[in-house]
């Protein structure tokens, strides 16, 4: 895609919401909620998750929004790519603790979808939530400069702990 399509394609508010994105402090600002219980304040859009830092092996949290939630699986997006802190710490030690509805700090496995895999979620997201993915992907295109790469992670519950939502 050339810079000037990029440009005709994101929008004043997508523009917006690429800055928003880029506040730190903004996007942590969910965390606190979430580690107090309160998480099931934002429904079942937004996941928080706990991972190891593959340099300090310290605590590290992030909210990103869920892409699907199945009974066996929760789908989430990298917005900002491969290069992502929290996906990179996933990849590397693949420790990870979901919080989102009702549950709290559920253990979780994780596994890297493959692009095509991903290419192929994102479009089922782009035809259940069309204004939400349009904006998304023109942000994400903002963010990285060109068409986003955006990757996803499929965690799995631990035996007898299905994520379904009732």
């Amino acid at each position: 895609m050339t810079a000037g399509a990029l440009r005709e394609r994101v929008g004043p508010a997508d523009r917006v919401i690429a800055r928003l994105l880029r506040t730190r402090w903004l996007m942590r600002a969910p965390i606190p909620l979430y580690r107090a219980g309160l998480g099931w304040m934002f429904g079942q859009r937004l996941v928080m998750i706990e991972h190891r830092g593959r340099v300090s092996g310290r605590r590290r949290f992030v909210v990103v929004e869920l892409v699907a939630v199945e009974r066996n699986a929760v789908r989430v997006a990298s917005g900002f790519g491969r290069h992502s802190d929290w996906y990179r710490n996933i990849r590397s030690n693949g420790v990870a603790y979901l919080s989102f509805g009702r549950f709290r700090r559920v253990r979780a496995s994780a596994r890297l979808l493959a692009p095509e895999e991903s290419a192929r979620r994102l479009a089922q997201y782009a035809a259940a939530r069309p204004v939400a993915w349009r904006h998304l992907h023109a942000a994400m295109s903002a963010l990285q400069g060109r068409e986003p790469e955006i990757p996803l992670v499929e965690f799995g519950p631990p035996r007898d702990h299905p994520f379904d939502a009732d």
